[in-house]
């Protein structure tokens, strides 16, 4: 993979790992809920398996999923329920209570949670399109390329919304505001639910 690829490709995965979606709220919930240290794992879960699903995803996965109508129907609308559910969950949450964390969402929920998400499918579908076919690369060292960028540009964007959820943790033992703050995430994250389904 050539130098103007890789940057290329870099621009491309900061871009999607920061702009909003499911798993950014899960992350800024994480930080919100557990702190920075807290919400490592649920961080570094969404990092990991974002890399490993645009690493198969380059390796054919991707190519095979969109080739099956079935699949493609089970993964929107299987999102899209899981989506609402996790919206449910988000807007009822209790809040904090002053000097005590909650448990957030750990590594492996993180990790698998990416390969039911439906923007994680799309931007892997995305980047296997656009930079896994590089001439002269052989598919597995592609592949493994295209993960440990995106690992690179992810953790950094990512992390910004765990420190946004960190720094809301105070603010968010008041009731009344973490009511507000839990109802407001579940309804975003119920709206996006639309942009899966249309």
């Amino acid at each position: 993979m050539g130098f103007d690829a890789m940057t290329a490709f870099l621009v491309f995965a900061a871009v999607a790992a920061i702009t909003p979606g499911p798993s950014n709220l899960m992350v800024l919930a994480a930080g919100a809920r557990g702190g920075l240290l807290g919400g490592l794992p649920c961080l570094g879960g969404v990092v990991v398996g974002m890399a490993l699903l645009i690493g198969l995803a380059a390796l054919g996965l991707g190519a095979l999923i969109t080739a099956l109508p079935v699949a493609l129907d089970l993964l929107r609308w299987g999102g899209a329920a899981l989506l609402l559910w996790l919206a449910w969950q988000i807007a009822h949450a209790p809040p904090l209570q002053a000097g005590r964390h909650a448990a957030p969402v750990g590594f492996w929920k993180a990790l698998a949670f990416q390969w039911i998400n439906p923007k994680s499918w799309i931007v892997a579908a995305s980047a296997a399109a656009t930079y896994g076919a590089a001439a002269g690369d052989a598919p597995l060292l592609r592949a493994g390329w295209l993960s440990a960028l995106f690992a690179a540009a992810a953790a950094p964007s990512c992390w910004l919304w765990l420190a946004v959820g960190s720094a809301l943790q105070r603010a968010l033992t008041d009731a009344r505001r973490a009511r507000a703050f839990n109802a407001t995430m579940g309804l975003l994250l119920a709206a996006s639910v639309v942009f899966v389904v249309a």
